[in-house]
C-alpha cells in the first residue's frame, strides 16, 4: 500500500508514526518545510523565550533508519484522482491512499491591508519575523525623540481572544514588567500599551465561563487593555480601525484572529465545507472520492454525535484522527471492518502569565486556575514535543526564564541577501 501524506503537522506525523514498520505499507510524507514544529509554542519563539530548534525537528532526522517511511521536500500543486497521482513542485508521486493533513493557515477575512501589514502567528517563519520586527521597533523607539512615533513603536495590538492571543498578550505584559525597563532605560518615561481585542463578548469563547472570567481578571491585572465586541476592519497608515469607529495607532498589529483551510487543485468544489475544510465521512474519507482522506484542521466531519457541527480545529483532534486512520489502514490490510472516528475531548487550556493559567477538563467536569493550572499546561506541552531533545531544551529554557524572569535569546537574526563589505578605516 503506497500511502502519501501531504503535510507533516500533528495529524500527518501521528499517522506516519503509527504506520512505522507496518508490513505491506510504504509511507511518503510531503511537506514544504524540512522540519516538523510544535505550533502551540510558536508565540514563545516570537517573544524570544525559546529558540526555534526547541520546538522543531528535521523530518529526515526523525525518519532516519525507518525502513518504510520516507520524506519528500516539496509543495503540493495538484491531485489527479483518476490516475492516483499527485503533482508536486518538484515532481510526481503515485499513491494507493492519499491523505491531506495540511492544517490551517491565517485568515484575514478579506482585509487586504491587514494581510499586507499585520504580523501573522501561524508558522515558525512568522514567529521569527515577529521577533525581529518587535526587537527592531524597540531599538527604534529607544533613539527616536518624537513621543508620538515612540508611542506607536511601543504599542502592541493583539487581534484574537483565543488561546494564542491571550498567551502572547500575557507574555508581552510579563516582558514589559521584568525586561524592557532594565534593558531599555531610554524608554522609562514613555507609556507602552498592550491591547487584546476580539469581536466576541468574552475571551477564550470555546472554554468554560469560569475560565473566561478568570482569564479576563488575570490578563487585566497584568496591565493588558482588553477590548471586546470590537472587530478590526482595517489597518492602514499605522492605524488599526474598528467597526465601531475606534482607532489605535501602532506599528505592531499581531494577527491571531482566524484560520482557514486551503483548497486543493484537482478536487471538485462540492468537497469543501465551512472555512474551506474538506468534508469527510466518519472514516475521514473525502466525500465523493474513493481513496483520498483528510485529517486535522483541513477536514470537517459531521458524523460524530457529540460534534454534529464539526470538530474544533485543535491539536488533539488532529492527533486522534491520524492515529485512527492508521488503525483503519492496518485493518484494511487484514480485510477487517474499519472503525469510525469518535473524538475523545481531553479538555482545553491556556496560559496567561507566570503561575497563571486556566484548564477545563470535561470528564469529570472540572476547572482549574492559577499555579496548578499553570503546572498542568507546562507538563502537557512538554510531553507533547516530538523528541526528547526538544523536551530537554524547552524545559531548560523554561527553568532559566522562571527563576531569572528573563531569557537571553533576544537576538535580531535575519538573512542578508548580500554580506556587507568590511568597512575600511582611514588612519
Amino acid at each position: 500500500m503506497e500511502v502519501v501524506i501531504i503535510g507533516g503537522g500533528f495529524a500527518g506525523m501521528n499517522l506516519a508514526k503509527e504506520l512505522l514498520n507496518q508490513d505491506g505499507v510504504r509511507v511518503t510524507l510531503v511537506d514544504k518545510n524540512n522540519y516538523n514544529f510544535f505550533p502551540p509554542l510558536i508565540y514563545q519563539v516570537a517573544t524570544a523565550y525559546l529558540e526555534p530548534s526547541s520546538i522543531s525537528y528535521p523530518f529526515r532526522k526523525f525518519f532516519a533508519g525507518k525502513k518504510n517511511l520516507q520524506f519528500r521536500l516539496g509543495e503540493f500543486h495538484e491531485v489527479i484522482p483518476n490516475e492516483n497521482k499527485v503533482i508536486l513542485s518538484n515532481g510526481e508521486l503515485l499513491y494507493d491512499q492519499l491523505i491531506f493533513a495540511t492544517g490551517a493557515e491565517t485568515s484575514y477575512f478579506g482585509m487586504e491591508n491587514v494581510k499586507k501589514n499585520a504580523i501573522p502567528m501561524k508558522t515558525l517563519n512568522d514567529a521569527i519575523v515577529m521577533r525581529n520586527t518587535l526587537l527592531k521597533n524597540l531599538e527604534k523607539a529607544a533613539i527616536t525623540k518624537d513621543i508620538r512615533k515612540r508611542r506607536k513603536l511601543l504599542t502592541v495590538v493583539v487581534a484574537g481572544g483565543g488561546p494564542t492571543g491571550v498567551e502572547i498578550s500575557g507574555m508581552f505584559a510579563e516582558m514589559r514588567k521584568n525586561i524592557f525597563l532594565k534593558e531599555y532605560p531610554e524608554l522609562g518615561t514613555t507609556a507602552s500599551n498592550i491591547y487584546l481585542v476580539d469581536g466576541a463578548s468574552a475571551l477564550l469563547t470555546p472554554m468554560s465561563k469560569e475560565s473566561q472570567e478568570d482569564t479576563y481578571k488575570a490578563i487585566t491585572e497584568l496591565g493588558v487593555i482588553v477590548k471586546l465586541n470590537n472587530n478590526v476592519v482595517d489597518y492602514v497608515d499605522d492605524t488599526v480601525h474598528f467597526a465601531n469607529g475606534d482607532t489605535i495607532q501602532t506599528k505592531n498589529l499581531i494577527w491571531a484572529a482566524g484560520v482557514t483551510a486551503r483548497e486543493f487543485k484537482g478536487l471538485p468544489a462540492d468537497c469543501y465545507g465551512r472555512g474551506k475544510r474538506l468534508k469527510t465521512d466518519a472514516f475521514n474519507k473525502v466525500e465523493g472520492t474513493e481513496n483520498i482522506y483528510a485529517i486535522g484542521d483541513t477536514c470537517i466531519q459531521f458524523n460524530d454525535p457529540s460534534f454534529e457541527h464539526g470538530h474544533p480545529q485543535v491539536a488533539q483532534v488532529a492527533i486522534q484522527q491520524g492515529i485512527n486512520l492508521a488503525k483503519n489502514f492496518k485493518l484494511k490490510l487484514q480485510n477487517k471492518v474499519t472503525v469510525p472516528f469518535i473524538y475523545n475531548d481531553k479538555g482545553a487550556m491556556a496560559i496567561i502569565g507566570k503561575n497563571k493559567a486556566v484548564v477545563d477538563l470535561p470528564k469529570p467536569k472540572m476547572h482549574f486556575k492559577g499555579f496548578f493550572a499553570w503546572f498542568i499546561w507546562l507538563f502537557v506541552h512538554l510531553i507533547s514535543l516530538i523528541t526528547y531533545r526538544n523536551k530537554i531544551k524547552t524545559f531548560y529554557n523554561w527553568m532559566v526564564a522562571y527563576f531569572s524572569k528573563d531569557n537571553s535569546l533576544r537576538m535580531i537574526i535575519r538573512p542578508d541577501k548580500k554580506a556587507p563589505k568590511t568597512p575600511t578605516v582611514e588612519l
